[in-house]
């Protein structure tokens, strides 16, 4: 049986989203209407990571749905402390759930489990890779508090390299009308090469700059992020890039009265307490949006009417991925599947989207 699930955003059409979205906001102004759509239905929720909002959003919104939670939020408390491996994990708990939502560390784990579940699984977050659900979240708060989600100019500030968030919400909106983007970090934390093709050939444009200073002034959203310290290799290496952008009212003086700024927290000390009193600050807002969000999502895929092919390229005899981030190098039993460039010298990992010459 073919089974929807979701992965990445771009998996499915533009219309698609939007529809989600839509649905988010109508739950948003009659809650009430969808309170028992999904009794007797239990959800299973797999945090191999840390999560305040996503996983308490995901348990809120099942929960007001009528539904019923199960899970794990440490895997040492978990047979995953013993060896298990995804493929052992996701197979049993897809047999006592209707849906399986999954964050994990490592890049392409959430497709790694949807290959051998046998109910929808959702992406909470794949290591630095994507994260789809906070991308809904996002649009819906630009739908909400912008009115739009094409012709704006956004900000993404911070830790581009390892960001999630930033990868899949530049996916989505590359893909939308006349959005332009401002990437602001600094050389080490730079927007990985396959976002910035993903922008270009949606038709989008895009900059990249040293300084906050030096972009705020255009920008319509400023998606600021964590520098996250789970993401370097060594504490030196993260103290190196901490406090490089901060927030405060200082610079907020320079932007237009009706940019907004946007999170996906936790933040740290990249947005000033100062910040929050600001009619512009959304993030808070944005977090509440999440809930309504992921009740539509939830709603939309358990309907299990647009099933999606999890692997569309092939193996090419022992070529591996070069990621040691990628779940192929931590589950070696998976199928080591790539799409390739027309000529084939060019590959891309279907789990990571890391690119290798052959």
């Amino acid at each position: 049986m073919k089974i929807q699930h979701l992965i990445d955003l771009n998996d499915y059409p533009v219309q698609w989203w939007k529809d989600v979205v839509a649905l988010g906001e109508k739950i948003k102004n009659n809650p009430g209407e969808y309170a028992h759509s999904l009794d007797g239905k239990i959800m299973a929720t797999l945090f191999y990571e840390p999560s305040t909002r996503t996983q308490m959003s995901f348990q809120t919104a099942m929960l007001r749905l009528g539904g019923r939670i199960i899970g794990f939020d440490n895997p040492a408390n978990s047979s995953v402390s013993k060896g298990e491996t995804i493929k052992d994990t996701t197979k049993i708990v897809s047999s006592y759930a209707d849906i399986l939502v999954m964050r994990h560390p490592v890049a392409g784990a959430a497709k790694a489990a949807a290959l051998t579940a046998d109910c929808p699984v959702i992406n909470a977050g794949d290591g630095g890779h994507l994260h789809p659900t906070q991308t809904l979240t996002d649009l819906l708060t630009l739908k909400i508090e912008k009115g739009t989600l094409e012709g704006l100019t956004i900000g993404m500030c911070g830790d581009l390299v390892n960001g999630r968030t930033v990868h899949s919400l530049c996916k989505a909106l590359s893909s939308l009308k006349g959005n332009k983007f401002v990437f602001i970090s600094t050389p080490q934390l730079r927007m990985p090469a396959y976002i910035k093709d993903v922008i270009i050939s949606g038709g989008s444009s895009y900059k990249e700059v040293d300084t906050l200073e030096e972009a705020i002034g255009e920008l319509d959203v400023l998606y600021m992020t964590r520098i996250q310290q789970e993401r370097f290799a060594s504490r030196e290496e993260y103290l190196a890039q901490k406090n490089t952008y901060v927030l405060d009212r200082i610079k907020l003086q320079a932007a237009k009265k009706d940019m907004i700024v946007m999170h996906p927290l936790p933040r740290v000390d990249e947005i000033t307490v100062d910040v929050d009193s600001d009619a512009r600050a959304m993030y808070f807002s944005q977090a509440k949006y999440g809930v309504y969000v992921r009740m539509a999502l939830i709603l939309t895929i358990m309907k299990n009417e647009n099933p999606v092919e999890l692997l569309k390229g092939r193996e090419y005899g022992g070529v591996c991925c070069d990621n040691p981030k990628c779940i192929t190098n931590c589950e070696p039993y998976l199928p080591k599947s790539f799409r390739a460039s027309g000529d084939e010298t060019l590959l891309e990992c279907e789990y990571c989207d890391e690119r290798k010459l052959v």
